[in-house]
């Protein structure tokens, strides 16, 4: 629909209520319903207002040709409110990072390095001390010349028996449940004395 054709929709409106009796009031009411919608087509633009020969009030937003100069109307700017902008899409939260495990520091305290053990069968003991307090599922492993000892355990001593003669290397590491290393101590060496099969009281005792 053109701005004329609108225009002529609203002056057609308004001379069908200067033959209905319609209280002023809702008159008014009416003709300000009108003049907003004239300013949606035409904002920002000059309207004009006259009367024709039969008494019609006639908007247009020409100056009238023909007949004296028309009424102007001001039309206020139409009032607008800006798209309330959509807030940026976020990631979904990713769950938290399991805390990683404590740094844990283990260490032999017994027997002491470069140990002897005395002569006899074998049997010497082993006593390590951990920092943290193993938690987690964290054990401790006894290592013997590199191999382990046992199985992983939560109390940090061994009672070792008949261990061979010779010089062993001792290392006790903190591991997970996997059997995966967390710490390891640094190594202690003993030495075990053991009677020889060959000495003279052996044979003796055969």
């Amino acid at each position: 629909m053109g701005k004329k054709t609108t225009f002529r929709v609203v002056s057609t409106q308004i001379t069908a209520l200067r033959g209905t009796w319609v209280p002023d009031m809702i008159r008014a009411t009416f003709l300000m319903l009108l003049l907003s919608l004239l300013t949606g087509v035409a904002a920002a633009q000059e309207i004009f207002r006259t009367t024709d020969e039969h008494g019609n009030v006639v908007f247009t937003d020409q100056p009238p040709a023909g007949v004296a100069e028309g009424e102007r109307i001001e039309l206020q700017q139409t009032n607008t409110t800006p798209a309330t902008p959509l807030p940026p899409k976020t990631k979904p939260e990713q769950p938290a990072a399991e805390a990683e495990a404590p740094g844990f520091e283990v260490a032999i305290t017994a027997p002491p390095n470069e140990t002897t053990i005395a002569m006899g069968p074998g049997n010497f003991s082993v006593t390590a001390g951990v920092q943290p307090a193993l938690t987690g599922g964290a054990m401790l492993q006894l290592y013997v010349g590199g191999a382990p000892w046992g199985e992983p355990q939560q109390a940090n001593s061994w009672d070792l028996t008949n261990v061979f003669r010779g010089a062993h290397d001792l290392t006790v590491a903190v591991v997970d449940e996997e059997g995966q290393q967390l710490a390891e101590s640094e190594p202690v060496r003993v030495y075990v004395l053991r009677p020889s099969i060959n000495s003279p009281a052996r044979r003796g005792n055969n």
